[in-house]
């Protein structure tokens, strides 16, 4: 029996939306382990829960800093933030909402800091926000579906090993070996498009 195990299973999964909404948060995001999140508690919890749970904070957190963007962006863009960011990849964002539209909502979540600039350059860009809910639901369920199903299949094959201590370690390795592959493959996706 691990920690997580004793924690009971609704509190868990609001705090895995909470970490999901955190994660979105630009600047924020990138302290957040989203990933490994979403990796440990998956054994913990229902997978279907979990992932509700996942794609309800990436969109709560995605949505507020649409938002943002839409209300706050220029001002954002000229502060420190902005100044943070850098003119490059503002330039970035805003060229790939522009010429991906929804559809780069669907691979966001798979590309790490990128994913919190998406959807702030998508509300300054004034995309609707029904069609930016729409994809971006899409793409939570997809990431999140990708890393409850790794969790799962990680507490799954870490029972099969002589000792149940491994189930991070297995864990872990193959959220990191799919993440990668799965980052690797949009990134090369989105140099071909440029």
């Amino acid at each position: 029996m691990t920690f997580l195990d004793a924690v009971p299973g609704p509190l868990l999964g609001v705090a895995l939306g909470l970490v999901m909404l955190l994660d979105a948060i630009p600047l924020l995001g990138i302290l957040v382990p989203a990933d490994v999140a979403i990796l440990t508690t998956s054994g913990s919890v229902d997978p279907f829960s979990s992932l509700g749970w996942v794609v309800a904070g990436c969109l709560a957190g995605w949505s507020l800093t649409f938002f943002a963007g839409r209300y706050l962006g220029e001002r954002l863009r000229r502060g420190r933030f902005g100044a943070w960011v850098g003119a490059e990849r503002w330039a970035t964002a805003d060229r790939v909402v522009r010429e991906g539209g929804s559809r780069i909502l669907v691979t966001a979540p798979f590309l790490p800091f990128v994913n919190t600039l998406i959807p702030l350059a998508a509300g300054g860009l004034r995309m609707p926000y029904g069609r930016f809910l729409r994809t971006a639901a899409i793409g939570s369920v997809l990431w999140g579906g990708l890393y409850v199903g790794l969790g799962t299949l990680a507490g799954q094959v870490a029972d099969w090993l002589p000792t149940g201590n491994l189930t991070m370690v297995v864990t872990v390795a193959l959220g990191l070996t799919f993440g990668w592959i799965a980052l690797m493959g949009t990134r090369k996706l989105a140099t071909v498009r440029s």
